[in-house]
């Protein structure tokens, strides 16, 4: 359990910058829900409080217990979730075509979330004690079986993008474990080599729509490219210094779609102008490089896997998000980490943080 002499190992400085991204969330996500003919904005923004309330508790409780007790029950903790996502394909609740929740009266839980900490603390496990690495091709695919099973089964929701977060926490935690550069050549040349395959059978009508108005948005501008016009439209407005708070116009008036969930960063960029985003981008780029720090400091191999593996899935997600939000990559539903609206993200991004915590707090311990 904690104790308290741990208290003055505590990155202070990484919680303060998480928690500031937290706020700037929320009074993005109430700006770009404002709705100015009633002087009020929706209730999301409230919703998202008791998110980060709930998310700061997960944090606490990933905090206080050691790290590796928590990776040693990462098996539990695995084949729990993977429950969850197959009760997901059976009884979730469908919305907009994709069935990715769970009623829970209230609030509603997104396996799929919890699935990338799942992912990250066996793997950890995996390399970290079970092996001395990922040097073999046995290695490597003893892990990437663990990556597949939740990866077909977030799919098929279908939620490609979420799916796809869960391979830079494999390859995180492989390349820190020690993968070999000619094994991940063979790795991108089968994928290559796969690429149309998959673009015939593996993907969705409208994920092939995607990536074909990615390309050329003006060739569907009412349709499939209509996100992405927006978006680019969005983030260009804010010039500078942006138009202010309250004062943007494409997200209160509806112009940028799910603006308060995957195009938040675009109502940020609208509001706040280039000087906004930089900020905000510094803060993103802070709270990375500080985790990689609490890698690079940690004590074990198994502590140094679990944050290069949390860490590696939220940064691919902020820069595919960012990336989106500018028009320069095609739109999938992956939302911002610690600013887009989503109560399971919020939890499982802060529960994650506290993994990173915990691991730095304790490099001092026997």
């Amino acid at each position: 359990m904690f104790e308290r002499r741990l208290y003055f190992h505590l990155d202070w400085l990484l919680l303060v910058a998480i928690l500031t991204l937290c706020g700037i969330g929320v009074l993005t996500i109430y700006s770009a829900t404002y709705d100015p003919t009633k002087h009020a904005a929706a209730s999301l923004f409230r919703t998202q409080l008791y998110a980060i309330g709930i998310g700061l508790g997960a944090l606490l409780f990933c905090l206080a217990l050691d790290y590796r007790h928590l990776a040693s029950s990462s098996l539990i903790f695995y084949a729990g979730t993977l429950v969850l996502l197959i009760y997901v394909l059976v009884s979730g609740a469908v919305r907009g075509g994709a069935g990715r929740w769970i009623p829970l009266g209230l609030v509603n839980l997104q396996p799929s979330e919890f699935a990338k900490l799942a992912v990250a603390l066996v793997l950890a496990l995996l390399f970290g004690e079970g092996h001395r690495g990922a040097r073999s091709t046995g290695d490597l695919l003893l892990g990437g079986a663990f990556v597949a099973v939740p990866f077909v089964l977030i799919a098929r929701e279908p939620d490609l993008g979420t799916a796809l977060t869960l391979l830079p926490i494999y390859l995180g935690i492989a390349y820190v474990a020690g993968l070999r550069m000619r094994l991940l050549a063979v790795v991108l040349g089968l994928a290559i080599v796969a690429a149309p395959f998959a673009w015939t059978y593996a993907l969705k009508e409208y994920q092939r729509s995607r990536l074909q108005t990615f390309v050329n948005p003006e060739q569907d501008p009412r349709g499939a490219g209509y996100q992405q016009i927006q978006a680019r439209i969005t983030v260009g407005s804010g010039g500078l210094r942006g138009k202010g708070f309250l004062q943007g116009t494409q997200g209160q008036y509806k112009f940028l779609p799910v603006a308060h969930n995957d195009f938040i960063f675009s109502v940020l960029a609208e509001e706040r102008g280039f000087i906004g985003v930089l900020v905000t981008l510094g803060l993103y780029l802070f709270v990375i490089l500080r985790s990689l720090e609490a890698a690079r400091l940690s004590k074990d191999r198994l502590g140094a896997y679990l944050v290069a593996g949390v860490i590696s899935g939220f940064t691919f997600q902020v820069i595919y998000n960012i990336t989106m939000s500018a028009g320069l990559a095609p739109v999938k539903g992956l939302t911002l980490p610690l600013m887009s609206y989503g109560g399971s993200s919020m939890i499982a991004t802060l529960a994650g943080f506290g993994l990173i915590l915990n691991v730095r707090m304790r490099r001092f311990t026997n």
